[in-house]
């Protein structure tokens, strides 16, 4: 018979991995993004505290997946919180998310990806936080909600006037690209592969 967690390192492994999150913003706000590297950002548009437009939040009612790479402007990360400025079908927007309201994270450049579980519910329900993986045995998001055909991702810094038409996307599963997507792997689902 397991014993009861009541230090609940579910939940502690989930901040710190959050904290992986806020560093890699504070260092594209500050440098922007290296290389190849853009981030797909899912959250949970009901969580208290997050702030979007009506508009979004009637399109997005309870997820959506943020693209950030080649144009996004003051982006701010506090402690609990950032604000990004984002493009969606031409309409600029500013985001305010808490990172809690975070559902899961992934760099595809180097096929690094973050699942988040809810922190509401029910206290015993198993969690798995993190399902970090590279190579051949990539890791993506799972579809956030359907993307309408003029969603685009967006990204990186300010906006460029000569750039085509940026705007922040849900994800399919599939790759921009048109390539078939990962699927998330719980921590779980990891060990047993291995």
């Amino acid at each position: 018979m397991a014993n009861k967690d009541l230090i609940r390192y579910d939940l502690l492994v989930q901040d710190a991995l959050r904290g992986v999150v806020r560093r890699v913003l504070i260092d594209a706000g500050k440098d922007g993004l290296p290389g190849e590297h853009h981030f797909y950002i899912s959250f949970k548009t009901d969580f208290p505290g997050v702030r979007i437009s009506n508009r979004l939040r009637e399109k997005y009612p309870q997820e959506m997946t943020i693209v950030m790479q080649h144009q996004f402007w003051d982006l701010i990360i506090t402690d609990h919180t950032f604000e990004v400025g984002l493009s969606f079908s031409g309409v600029p927007e500013r985001l305010l998310i808490p990172f809690e309201a975070l559902t899961g994270f992934f760099d595809p450049s180097v096929q690094f990806g973050l699942k988040f579980d809810s922190q509401e519910g029910d206290e015993d329900a198993e969690t798995a936080p993190v399902a970090p993986v590279s190579g051949s045995d990539p890791v993506a998001l799972k579809p956030a909600a359907k993307s309408s055909p003029e969603d685009k991702p967006v990204s990186h810094q300010k906006p460029a006037k000569d750039d085509a038409e940026p705007a922040a996307a849900a994800t399919t599963g599939d790759e921009p690209d048109g390539t078939p997507g990962a699927q998330v792997v719980s921590l779980d689902a990891f060990r047993k592969k291995n």
